[in-house]
Parts: C-alpha cells; structure tokens; sequence
C-alpha cells in the first residue's frame, strides 16, 4: 500500500491539511487536500491544496507568488488531518496580507486581531480557499 493510501479521507475525498512555518514552528493555515493534491505536493515540493470554493486543485502561490516550499510532510496519528512543514515564500500565508490565517485572538469576549497587514489584501486576495 502506497503512502498516500493510508490517510483516512474524509467527505469528499478530502483531508485537512495545516500548514507550519519550518523555522518559526507558527501554523499558517488550514485547508484541504485530495490525493492528486498530496501527491503533487510530494513531487513538485510545494503546497498543492484542494479549493472546495473552486472544485479544482490549488497551487499556493500561484496567484499571489507567495509558494509554501514543503520541507516535510507529516500525518496524525489517527491519519486524518496532514501537516505541511513549510518554508513560505514572501512571507504571507493569508489573503488578507497577513503572515497567518490566524490573526485574531479572543481578549475578554471579543476577537482582536493582533498580526498586521504585510501586504495589502488586493495583491494576495486572489490566493485564498474562498477567492
């Protein structure tokens, strides 16, 4: 049995994917993968997503030219959710412009984004699950 056999996929033949920054160990983002785009991420040796939005597969970066250059790709232990060790190119993982999806935190009831913009949201909103 091959490698990518034995993720358990979801709905859809989908499987989450999180992203993390190789040298700062920050997770980036969350999106979805099928096996052609597992198997493409392998080869081309960057992140290759599943865009539910799109119905098609997703190159990171390939509007935006921020790429995820993957260094590693690892599976749970329940071998359902894989994991992108990356080293991101530009700097930006969010179309919103920011370095993370993650950006916001919950502060007494409220969430606060605490991540300034990088780069305005026009030049990567293109880039994104929902774009």
């Amino acid at each position: 049995m091959g490698w990518v056999e034995q993720i358990r996929f979801g709905a859809g033949g989908l499987v989450p994917v999180v992203a993390q920054d190789a040298d700062s160990g920050r997770v980036l983002m969350v999106a979805w993968a099928d096996r052609a785009a597992l198997l493409q991420t392998e080869a081309s040796g960057f992140a290759v997503y599943f865009s539910r939005s799109r119905g098609r597969l997703w190159r990171k970066g390939e509007e935006s030219g921020h790429r995820q250059r993957v260094r590693e790709i690892r599976l749970d232990c329940d071998a359902d959710v894989v994991l992108y060790v990356v080293e991101p190119e530009g700097g930006i993982a969010c179309h919103t412009g920011r370095v993370s999806c993650f950006y916001r935190r919950l502060q007494s009831g409220d969430w606060v984004e605490v991540d300034p913009v990088q780069e305005p949201p026009a030049a990567s909103s293109g880039d994104s699950e929902n774009g």
